[in-house]
């Protein structure tokens, strides 16, 4: 089991805060303020994780979405800034010219 496992991302974060705090206020032998780094170390490292993995499972649902919408042709959507109809208006201006 890694430490990602054993403990969820707003535990870690907030025992992180925790630390921080302490390691601020002071007065800790020199062994606790280490023990305390050590500590918070660990817990960042389980925050990125975390974040990286969050990360991951976004980018791939995201590039999911995108190929299904697109049926991997590209953004046809309205996605581009353009309303789905490309770079021309409906009159047949381009798109930029259009005051709206």
């Amino acid at each position: 089991m890694t430490d990602r496992e054993a403990i969820s991302y707003e535990q870690a974060r907030d025992e992180l805060a925790a630390v921080v705090r302490r390691l601020e206020a002071g007065g800790l032998t020199l062994e606790q303020s280490l023990d305390l780094w050590e500590r918070g170390e660990k817990l960042a490292a389980v925050c990125a994780e975390w974040l990286d993995g969050a990360r991951a499972r976004l980018t791939t649902a995201m590039a999911a979405r995108d190929s299904t919408d697109t049926g991997g042709r590209g953004a046809t959507d309205g996605r581009d800034g353009t309303g789905g109809r490309g770079n021309t208006a409906k009159d047949g201006t381009d798109a930029k010219d259009v005051p709206f």
